[in-house]
């Protein structure tokens, strides 16, 4: 099944929501990689990075300097969709909070700073209330 493309429609059914547990971005070589139960990894030349849980993170004693919330956009966006990336990124940034944006096949995903989790899902539930009022 492709995804959505128009992105008035995935902007008006995002319907943000947290997974459970903090995570944490780390570089590890692509030796160490093998085998962790990472949520994300993404190959760099630096080294693998991978998104972990924090209590992963601190059992194997690796440091790291930025917890996240990670929260996941509901709407099957389709990869080759234009602006949900921008418009939810730009919102953010608006009222002040960063936000990195991974792409799955199925859906977005955002980490935010963990204390901003609650005021990010209500700056993303606004957006997606103010992308319904104007299909109306």
């Amino acid at each position: 099944m492709s995804g959505e493309r128009d992105l008035g429609l995935l902007i008006s059914s995002m319907s943000p929501v947290r997974r459970p547990d903090t995570f944490v971005f780390v570089s590890v070589p692509a030796a160490t990689a093998a085998g962790i139960p990472a949520a994300a990894t993404i190959t760099e030349d630096e080294g693998v990075t991978l998104v972990v849980t924090k209590a992963e993170a601190d059992a194997r004693g690796w440091g790291y300097d930025f917890e996240s919330a990670w929260l996941t956009l509901r709407v099957h966006s389709a990869l080759d969709a234009v602006g949900l990336t921008a418009a939810v990124s730009s919102r953010l940034a608006e009222v002040g909070i960063s936000c990195n944006v991974i792409a799955g096949y199925h859906h977005d995903h955002l980490l935010v700073p963990v204390d901003d989790a609650s005021r990010a899902i209500d700056e993303l539930n606004a957006l997606a209330w103010q992308a319904r009022s104007r299909q109306g």
